[in-house]
């Protein structure tokens, strides 16, 4: 055996390799082992060693997280916790430096320190069942060996035959039970047996002296790599950094002081509004342009206003956000510009221009805005090109005038002279104690350059304290804001990443097999096929493949999917060894994948990050430009090729293509024409994002294009052509060209398909009708009772024209249709050259989850006709869904994150049934810590094409339990076994033995619906105030419950009655809904007054008791009322509060988390209740009215409810393994 070693850089995890560390975590780090390495005696012995490394860790990293102590035996062990008795997370074995002859090597590490750390592992994993430990260390003081516990665990405990051996030995079944004869007898000569090389890390404390003896900070970085190794994050593998797109709180809450928003919880919902009046400032952006606006009536300017509210404050507001956020997205922009400029040329603040030295006020950010950033430098005035001769041009599409501004303010146009508060959680402390305000933009600026902006995370050591904040927290900054309406939430980075990583590969796989026809089952056999392969010509074939990929998020918000799948991509190239230049030369010394959600690129050679840097003028290397240049190329084709997305939120969409042109401007380049003087220009990207509603359009995917292109001046390539020249062109002029050729063709479609649609050729053929009939001539003259039926005839004629024009009036120039997206034609990528609609590869996202209560009435009718998803009290992801299937191509993937009920709910059984058909299907349980202030459980589904002729009898169904640390798989069945269940239930565990249980339970009984009602409890709306009252006013007030007051067997006292007058409470919920969808609901009262069993609507299983003094109860509780006279009441309640259906609910209900599990009314009405005779149901009702007497006197009656599960048990005929499986013993 010998050890394969490698240093702390090549060990350490690359995302963390990239988190820069504190300054005074360096220091205190070097100080302390200083001290360590001064306290090192050669003539001491190991305990005396031992002490100081103790002493080391401890001070340095776990002093206020984690136990460091010896542990029997063990020389010293790090916990995982505070605590003693937590369990032991590292195993360190300390030499004194002298003790060579026990001490191990890289090339003889069969020697006493790894005899005994074999021993101490081997007691903590078989003897003390622990699974938790991380790393094993071997230490000298100066030399260090880390060895990951996961192969301790495959060379040792995984041996059975050594396994054996020490337990015997252990059990003094050996000679002796002295240690040395474990190391000489058992340990050595089985590490004497392995032949394979072992990883483990290694370095030397020596070999850093330069840095431990100096005071020069610069070589302080050298022990970064030493602190990273030996911190928790590394050794305990702590997570070291929240996703990258973890929001930073200080920066949002002040950036929306700035702006004038608030974050306020509405209903168990983060939204942001307006501050209240009270606390409103007149400095700040949104207060500034109000001001304006109302001043200077510009409100009447703003085209289709009505799409901004419904009152003239709304939409004051609604327009004044929507500048606000197109300034603020430029400033943000133009800061992390600033920040890589900086960065380009080694730190030099010569190019730092968003500061009040170089704009002093409003007019000069106009200035910067339209003069400098929106022109081509050679085109800049000279004035404007001496000041600004270090800011660049890049694309003048972020900085052209939007329409709302030209209709109303633009930045300029802005009060100078306001000042603005700071927050109390200001950032800028010093100032605040100063003075408390400052002008806006010198506030905004000064707020800014407190943060370090990055486009991606810098390694290194950190001199100040200033928070970074990249691309990903400012879209999820965004999110937030452009989501204030519905509190959106936003989609954790290691989600997007496994989403996005699972559909491409799969869609890249299904690419070879369709071009190369070659039969690959998985993504390490597509590595095995193209490396096959390394001709120039080959690698520019493999990229053209991928390249032909389609994605779409048809509800793109910040672009965080599209983002992650640029990565994706990009990474997957890299893995394939086929990322190369425009030449087709690829890159082997460079290795990019995806760490924290952010792509990274290592350079091999160097081992280290790789960095683009201008020196000297030019860059530092060659292979740096050539890399850089190409990275950004490859984005730019991915973003311009590849990437679509739609949504109805125009400020979404805005984000959305900012963060795309962020991640070209993270590689942007200077390019070698310009004398590395000039940075490449951004495409024009802004054309595959849009705005619509994606749910909506006119026109049929199927509607015919062919009559419609042999009427029209273009054709499908002349259209695709011009979008990929509006994408290519830097001209503006040119792109205005482009773009009016583009809106003219597609208007030229629309008209054409109105046309020729099913409606107008109707109307055409009623107009044709009645001119026949109008121009009949008659040679021999007509009677009158031919005239008479002719005439009447016409007169149907024309009301038939009239209903037909008016019913094309309407869906023509509905409102309905104004945000309509046309899937039809509006992405030419996915058209054939005869117009069919070819669909996308891959469908990805976080749709919305709005329920039906809040689905506008006119938009709710017209989902019922179109979508079959859109069935009883529908949400729109299950709309999305459908939409995703009929845009998809049949071949492609689709992934969607959405709420957990979807696994069960009755209401979605259509939309899980087309996610079956003809694909594989993967159901993803997350854990539910990871969403901020989510209010539902969430799942992922996947669904990918399964191939009928690749000699396989079955789809897949395959459930996954998803956290940010691992994937694990929970079970799998053939899709059709989930087709055949008639509600097509999502199951997360599937088990043959529980399958036939679970069928074995059901035989011979009634299902809940088929011998009672189950009904809901009153829903309160928006008049809860006057609903639910403190005390009795008269005969209609009664005693209300929720699922608070509810346990098994019992109902707590309550002290919130119920107003129950249900015509004069809905009266005022219409009032004050102001003609919206009314959210009370009252429920006849004849529900309340019957006998019942009440049971909970939040849990994970049955909770119920019995009621028969006629309660009035709100909707987190369900009553189910017994029809059936072949039932008694208090015996279908044994069955609710049985230990079998609490197995039973919880193997047939698949929820997908823990947030708030609801137990629906369907999942009731499917319980199945034994048939048997009354005078058999007796015993059971006899031990429910004991239980019942003796929980209103507060007693235990475990015992009883135990007999009445071994009745159930009885009842329904299980055996006693079948019991074990019930109770969790079993298989």
């Amino acid at each position: 055996m010998k050890l394969n070693t490698q240093t702390p850089k090549q060990a350490l995890n690359k995302a963390f390799l990239k988190q820069p560390i504190r300054r005074d975590d360096i220091t205190l780090f070097k100080t302390n082992l200083q001290i360590l390495l001064g306290k090192t005696n050669e003539n001491e012995s190991e305990e005396h060693h031992k002490n100081f490394v103790r002493d080391f860790l401890l001070k340095t990293f776990y002093q206020e997280t984690n136990e460091i102590n010896t542990k029997g035996r063990q020389d010293l062990v790090i916990h995982i916790g505070k605590n003693a008795s937590d369990k032991v997370g590292i195993i360190l074995e300390t030499k004194k430096p002298t003790s060579q002859a026990d001490m191990i090597s890289a090339d003889n590490p069969n020697r006493k320190a790894l005899h005994e750390l074999v021993l101490y592992f081997l007691r903590e994993r078989i003897d003390e069942n622990n699974i938790d430990v991380k790393y094993l260390i071997v230490t000298n003081i100066y030399e260090w060996f880390i060895f990951e516990a996961s192969v301790f665990n495959q060379l040792f405990f995984e041996n059975k035959t050594f396994v054996k051996d020490y337990k015997q030995w252990r059990d003094k079944q050996k000679t002796t039970v002295k240690t040395d004869l474990f190391y000489n007898e058992i340990a050595k000569p089985y590490i004497e047996t392995i032949e394979r090389e072992i990883a483990c890390t290694y370095f030397d404390i020596r070999d850093y002296e330069t840095a431990l003896e100096n005071a020069d900070l610069k070589d302080d970085e050298s022990l970064i790599e030493l602190f990273k190794i030996l911190s928790p994050h590394h050794l305990l593998k702590v997570p070291f950094a929240d996703d990258s797109n973890k929001l930073d709180k200080y920066f949002y809450t002040e950036l929306l002081h700035i702006i004038g928003l608030e974050e306020i919880k509405d209903k168990g919902k983060l939204k942001i509004q307006r501050k209240a009046e009270a606390r409103r400032d007149a400095g700040s952006l949104i207060e500034n342009a109000l001001t304006i606006m109302k001043t200077e009536d510009l409100l009447p300017n703003v085209a289709n206003i009505e799409t901004y509210g419904d009152t003239k404050e709304e939409r004051l507001f609604n327009v004044a956000l929507d500048l606000c956020l197109t300034w603020i997205n430029r400033v943000l922009f133009l800061k992390l510009l600033e920040a890589q400029l900086v960065d380009y040329h080694n730190k030099n603040r010569e190019y730092r221009f968003l500061n009040t030295n170089t704009i002093q006020d409003f007019d000069g950010l106009y200035r910067l805005f339209h003069q400098v950033l929106a022109i081509n430098f050679d085109e800049r005035i000279p004035q404007v090109k001496e000041k600004f001769w270090h800011v660049p041009y890049l694309n003048s599409s972020l900085f052209e005038f939007t329409d709302l501004e030209k209709q109303t303010l633009k930045i300029n146009g802005l009060n100078n002279g306001e000042t603005l508060n700071l927050i109390n959680t200001t950032v800028l402390k010093e100032i605040k104690n100063q003075r408390g305000e400052l002008p806006t933009l010198r506030y905004l600026f000064k707020f800014l350059d407190a943060y370090d902006f990055a486009s991606e995370g810098r390694e290194g050591i950190k001199e100040n304290n200033r928070s970074l904040i990249n691309a990903s927290v400012l879209g999820k900054v965004f999110e937030k804001i452009n989501g204030y309406k519905d509190g959106s939430i936003y989609t954790p980075g290691f989600i997007t990443m496994y989403m996005c990583r699972q559909a491409i590969r799969l869609a890249v796989m299904q690419k070879f097999k369709d071009r190369f026809s070659i039969d690959i089952d998985t993504f390490e056999d597509l590595e095995i096929y193209v490396g096959r392969f390394y001709k120039t010509a080959n690698i520019l074939e493999f990229n053209a493949v991928i390249n032909s990929l389609r994605l779409c998020d048809p509800a793109v918000g910040s672009g965080h999917f599209l983002v992650s799948s640029l990565n994706e991509i990009i990474a997957i190239k890299s893995k394939l060894g086929i990322l190369a230049d425009e030449s087709g030369k690829p890159f082997p010394n460079f290795e990019i994948t995806i760490e924290n959600d952010e792509l990274t690129v290592f350079d091999i050679s160097t081992n280290g990050f790789f960095k683009y840097r201008i020196s000297g003028g030019k860059p530092t290397s060659k292979e740096a430009q050539r890399l850089q240049k190409t990275l950004f190329h490859e984005k730019q084709t991915l973003i311009e090729n590849c990437l679509f997305g739609v949504d109805i939120n125009p400020n979404s969409v805005k984000i959305c293509r900012l963060r795309l042109w962020i991640e070209l401007l993270k590689n942007a380049y200077y390019k070698e024409s310009s004398g590395f003087a000039e940075l490449e220009t951004l495409p024009n990207i802004d054309i595959n994002i849009k705005e619509g509603n994606s749910l909506v359009s006119r026109f049929a995917l199927d509607a015919d294009l062919k009559e419609v292109l042999s009427q029209v001046q273009y054709s499908i390539e002349d259209y695709r052509n011009f979008v990929l020249q509006y994408k290519e062109t830097r001209d503006r002029e040119a792109k205005r060209d482009f773009e009016t050729k583009i809106k003219q063709i597609k208007s030229d479609f629309k008209t054409q398909l109105l046309f020729i649609s099913p409606e107008r050729v109707k109307l055409r053929d009623l107009k044709n009708q009645l001119l026949a009939e109008e121009q009949k001539t008659f040679l021999f003259g007509e009677d009158e009772d031919k005239q008479k039926e002719r005439l009447a005839k016409q007169e149907k004629l024309r009301a038939e024209i009239e209903k037909q024009s008016e019913k094309i009036k309407q869906i023509e120039e509905n409102a309905i249709y104004r945000n309509a997206f046309e899937w039809r034609f509006e992405f030419p990528e996915v058209l054939d050259n005869d117009g069919k609609f070819l669909g996308f590869d891959i469908v990805i996202g976080n749709p919305p989850y709005i329920g039906i209560e809040d689905i506008v009435w006119d938009y709710r009718r017209l989902f019922e006709q179109i979508y079959k998803t859109a069935t009883g009290r529908f949400d729109l992801y299950s709309l999305f869904i459908e939409k995703a299937m009929q845009i998809r191509k049949l071949e492609g993937n689709f992934a969607f994150i959405i709420p957990g009920k979807f696994l069960n709910n009755k209401q979605v059984v259509y939309a899980r049934k087309i996610v079956c058909e003809s694909h594989n299907v993967n159901v993803l349980k997350i854990d539910d810590k990871v969403f901020d202030n989510a209010q539902v459980n969430s799942v992922i589904i996947e669904n990918n094409y399964y191939e009928k002729n690749n000699n396989k009898n079955f789809a897949k169904y395959q459930a996954f339990n998803l956290t940010e640390k691992a994937i694990t798989f929970l079970s799998e069945t053939n899709v059709q076994n989930v087709l055949n269940d008639s509600q097509i239930i999502f199951r997360l565990e599937i088990n043959s033995n529980v399958d036939e249980l679970l069928t074995k339970i059901q035989r011979n009984t009634s299902r809940v619906k088929e011998i009672a009602v189950v009904k809901d409890g009153i829903v309160a709306g928006v008049v809860k105030d006057v609903l639910f009252i403190k005390e009795k006013l008269d005969d209609d007030s009664h005693k209300l419950y929720f699922g608070k007051h509810l346990s098994k067997y019992h109902l707590a006292d309550t002290d919130i009655w119920v107003n129950y007058k249900p015509d004069e409470m809905m009266k005022e919920e219409i009032n004050r809904k102001e003609g919206k969808r009314a959210g009370l609901w009252m429920r006849d009262r004849r529900i309340f007054e019957r006998e019942k069993i009440l049971s909970r609507f939040v849990g994970k299983e049955i909770i119920a008791t019995y009621d028969n003094e006629n309660n009035f109860y709100e909707h987190t509780l369900h009553s189910t009322h017994i029809t059936s006279k072949a039932f008694y009441t208090k015996y279908v309640l044994s069955l609710f509060n049985s230990k079998l259906f609490k197995f039973y609910y919880q193997k047939t209900n698949s929820q997908g988390g823990d947030i708030f599990p609801q137990i629906r009314i369907s999942s009731v009405e499917n319980l199945p209740i034994k048939k048997i005779e009354e005078k058999d149901q007796q015993p059971f009702v006899a031990l429910v009215d004991q239980i019942l007497e003796l929980k209103k006197a507060g007693k235990d009656t475990q015992a009883l409810e135990d007999e009445i599960d071994r009745l159930v048990y009885r009842l329904y005929d299980l055996t006693d393994d079948e019991i074990k499986i019930v109770e969790g013993k079993g298989n």
